[in-house]
């Protein structure tokens, strides 16, 4: 196996078209002029987690030198942004005008619809430390032509087993289930063990599972887990067994299988060439005019310039990553 190949474990599922578990080493990517994240999902051999479709982990860094999270002005359509912290502080300002600060433990979550645009920028006085997650949710058809939205959750529901402790940040697991808005069903939860322990996590069996190391390491259903990696599982499962020898941070997504394809390009999720065509022209025709489509992020900050199209077409493809257009 070379560097970077995603390594397969276990059996194929009952047709033999996906194995039981494939673990996905991330790639880095730079984010602004100051922020390098490790890209999860999407990848080759696994672009989606149920409606899951983007995944990048950055940190932990020390950032108590240095500017910190940088990303200026930039439009979303399409898609809902998922904002976890372990280490840090983010100040988020979008163009409904809203304006906040989120710390570990709290849930910024934003749902672009039609079309939003937003800033995340490490505040002036800040924690030395920075270490988190942004996640992008796909949604429908039904969801994704509809008005945009911000929520901030600073309490979520948590369970405490022993020295671990669960929180569930959006959908459900077992009795829990977060007060964030979602339109499919969803699963993203947080397991921080404190020390050696194990626990063994509640999932929907019609769900999509995967687990992501943040820090620490861990056996996941039998497969070593180290940062910065993700474990696909696939379908079946009611719960996830997960053990650690001492310290560590995972992230397990859910989700049941999202079955209309997607063009995603930039910063958007659409579901045809000129769908994005359109979206990016909008943004660049846009200028911070008050009431149009992406309207105006407040702050004053200049704005992140539409690229060129590609100067080829734009394909959707399904999950699995075929092409269909």
């Amino acid at each position: 196996m070379s560097p970077g190949e995603p390594a397969l474990y276990g059996c194929t599922v009952a047709d033999g078209t996906e194995p039981e578990s494939v673990l996905l080493p991330g790639h880095d990517v730079p984010l602004g002029r100051y922020t390098t994240v490790r890209r999860l999902l999407p990848q080759r051999p696994r672009r989606m987690v149920g409606a899951w479709c983007f995944v990048d982990h950055f940190g932990p860094e020390d950032v108590s030198g240095r500017p910190g999270m940088r990303v200026p002005p930039h439009p979303h359509t399409g898609l809902q942004t998922v904002t976890w912290l372990a280490e840090g502080e983010i100040l988020h300002r979008d163009s409904l005008g809203n304006v906040q600060t989120i710390v570990p433990g709290q849930l910024n979550l934003m749902t672009a619809g039609h079309g939003i645009a937003h800033s995340e920028q490490s505040p002036p006085e800040r924690p030395p430390g920075m270490h988190g997650l942004q996640l992008w949710v796909a949604l429908p058809e039904d969801a994704r032509h509809g008005e945009a939205r911000f929520e901030h959750h600073e309490a979520l529901p948590v369970l405490r087993d022993g020295d671990v402790t669960v929180t569930v940040v959006v959908g459900e697991s077992g009795p829990l289930r977060s007060p964030a808005l979602v339109h499919t069903p969803l699963l993203g939860a947080e397991v921080l063990f404190g020390g050696p322990g194990e626990h063994r996590l509640p999932v929907d069996p019609a769900f999509e599972t995967a687990v992501l190391a943040m820090s620490g390491t861990a056996g996941v259903a039998g497969v070593a887990l180290a940062p910065g990696s993700l474990l696909y599982l696939g379908q079946g499962r009611t719960e996830v067994p997960i053990e650690a020898a001492g310290p560590a941070r995972l992230f397990v997504l859910g989700g049941t299988p999202f079955e209309e394809p997607l063009v995603m390009w930039w910063n958007f999720v659409g579901r045809s060439h000129e769908e994005i065509a359109r979206a990016r022209d909008d943004w660049a025709r846009d200028e911070w005019i008050p009431g149009d489509r992406f309207g105006v992020v407040p702050g004053g900050e200049r704005r992140l310039p539409a690229p060129d199209m590609p100067t080829v077409r734009l394909k959707a493809r399904d999950r699995h990553g075929r092409v269909l257009s």
